[in-house]
């Protein structure tokens, strides 16, 4: 088993990047989900209620984040020293507002009032306590910092298609080779070179899996969704992935070796 893909998320719910390599900080893949989008009652906004979103792409270059627009331009995200309180789901975090250009951007395009917020370091938003009972940290991410998924079972779900899809659907940041279709609902924790990523949470899909990530519209077939959910749906939803906690901070390679310990 091997790494076969990373991705970073810089800005929640816009479209991913595929890189060769990523650090991990206490955060997670450092710049992951650091920022996020919120609407005027400083709610969090994602493709479910926007699936134009996946067409506003992302990059970034050290510290920095550029988003750029359709038929509005490219803009970098800078924080502002002006705070407010922005929800996620469950939670509600100090978050700083972004300058004020690129969110009028994004408000033009979406027809909507809307706002980028960047979480700081001074920050701490827990990860689900029923799942670990560590005191471990995320950013923006829906509720723990990695998740993992394995090449073989998209391509088992892609068998099942009319239309196949392609992984960057479910939003992994690592993505496995090597290893047998729904193998990984079996695993306990990975040995990633040298960091060890435990898994808790086997990850819970929803209407985001049905957006197109090139034309940023949803499925009316509701697929692949729909056909997940005629084999894969569990106690804890249907489920594509698993959800995971890096052990220490490092840096993880496509290409790196993967060892897996299973569930007893």
């Amino acid at each position: 088993m091997r790494v076969h893909a990373l991705y970073l998320y810089p800005v929640k719910s816009l479209a991913g990047i595929p890189v060769s390599s990523f650090g991990l900080d206490n955060f997670g893949p450092r710049g992951d989900r650091r920022w996020m989008i919120v609407d005027a009652d400083d709610q969090f906004v994602t493709q479910r209620d926007h699936p134009e979103l996946a067409t506003v792409t992302t990059s970034i270059d050290g510290d920095c984040v550029t988003v750029t627009i359709p038929g509005e331009g490219r803009f970098p995200l800078q924080a502002t020293a002006n705070e407010t309180r922005a929800r996620i789901w469950q939670d509600w975090v100090k978050a700083l507002l972004g300058e004020p250009v690129a969110s009028a951007a994004l408000s033009r395009f979406c027809g909507t009032d809307l706002r980028f917020v960047y979480m700081p370091d001074e920050t701490f938003r827990r990860v689900d306590a029923g799942r670990v009972t560590d005191i471990r940290r995320v950013g923006f991410a829906d509720g723990f910092p990695l998740l993992v998924a394995n090449l073989l079972s998209l391509e088992e779900l892609n068998t099942r298609l009319e239309t196949p899809v392609e992984m960057i659907r479910f939003r992994p940041n690592i993505v496995i080779e090597g290893a047998g279709a729904w193998q990984e609902d079996h695993w306990h924790e990975l040995q990633i070179a040298d960091q060890r990523v435990r898994l808790v949470k086997p990850c819970s899909r929803c209407v985001m899996t049905t957006v197109d990530p090139l034309t940023g519209t949803k499925a009316a077939s509701l697929q692949p969704l729909r056909t997940l959910g005629q084999y894969r749906r569990t106690e804890d939803g249907v489920i594509f992935g698993m959800n995971g906690i890096h052990e220490t901070p490092g840096r993880i390679s496509v290409g790196d070796p993967v060892i897996h310990r299973t569930t007893e």
